[in-house]
């Protein structure tokens, strides 16, 4: 399988247009993880360095076709003095399959505050993630080989009473990755969509389901590296409709917290016999 580095190194066609590399896959569409994270690489490459993203707004239009690859079309909307915004499509066959907004931000001084992290039991403590996964998603975690998941028990997570469902999750790369900032946000936009539809399926034991993300939102708070544990904290306040509304907050081990998630998912109730997530029937 491809690592994070191969999937986030784009081809520069034309100014402000990119491509994106092939990527091997199991899925029959494009995890959407790396559609976001391509089309932020592609956003990146337009601003100066000066400017790092501090959030970007996403939805997820079509299925992506992982066989072929996406172009990456930019349009500098503003470049301010503090801040930058650009609007970026990935398209694939002349059809546009996601959307994305992104900003970027010189920094300030300000205010300061932050929640705190959960006590949970360390990475070391917990064991792999497989079988606390839904079955549909053993075969995603193929996709993720590069990725060190586990899943905390729920037993071991003090739960609140006023959450519909709670999930939480340490994560990391376990290749040695670049010192780069800019590649390590790229990175997490990546991994911010593993796991967290899941967490609405933790009341719901042996629900078949069709998932899919349908639109997906970050905010950088502070400084991370992806090749160090994380501490991804999801809910679910809400499903109903088909439709699936997660969050999820990520913390490094020393407690800071260095980035925020909103996505909203189809979820949506298979009849007897149907496939949960699609694959590739080659």
């Amino acid at each position: 399988m491809k690592t994070i580095e191969d999937i986030l190194t784009l081809e520069e066609i034309d100014r402000d247009i990119y491509r994106g590399p092939v990527i091997e896959s199991y899925l029959a569409r494009t995890f959407g993880g790396q559609v976001a994270a391509q089309a932020l690489v592609a956003a990146t490459h337009t601003v100066d360095k000066a400017f790092t993203v501090h959030s970007l707004h996403g939805y997820f239009i079509a299925p992506g076709d992982p066989t072929a690859p996406a172009i990456y079309l930019v349009d500098r909307v503003r470049d301010g003095k503090s801040y930058v915004t650009r609007s970026v499509r990935g398209i694939q066959d002349g059809e546009v399959i996601f959307s994305m907004q992104a900003s970027f931000h010189r920094g300030d001084e300000g205010i300061e505050h932050m929640d705190k992290m959960r006590k949970v039991p360390a990475p070391d403590e917990i064991k792999g993630t497989v079988e606390r996964m839904p079955i549909s998603s053993r075969r995603v975690l193929d996709e993720w080989a590069e990725w060190d998941i586990r899943v905390i028990p729920q037993d071991q997570l003090e739960l609140s009473d006023f959450t519909a469902t709670e999930q939480a999750v340490w994560i990391r790369c376990t290749a040695d990755l670049p010192d780069n900032p800019t590649f390590h946000q790229c990175s997490l936009t990546y991994l911010s969509d593993m796991t967290l539809l899941h967490s609405a399926l933790v009341p719901h034991p042996g629900e078949k389901m069709q998932m899919a993300s349908l639109d997906h939102a970050v905010w950088f708070l502070r400084p991370f590296r992806v090749d160090e544990w994380l501490l991804y904290d999801q809910r679910s306040p809400s499903a109903s409709s088909g439709r699936a509304l997660t969050h999820g907050r990520l913390f490094n081990q020393q407690g800071d917290l260095v980035a925020i998630v909103n996505q909203e998912g189809m979820t949506r109730t298979l009849h007897e016999g149907a496939q949960s997530i699609p694959m590739r029937k080659d």
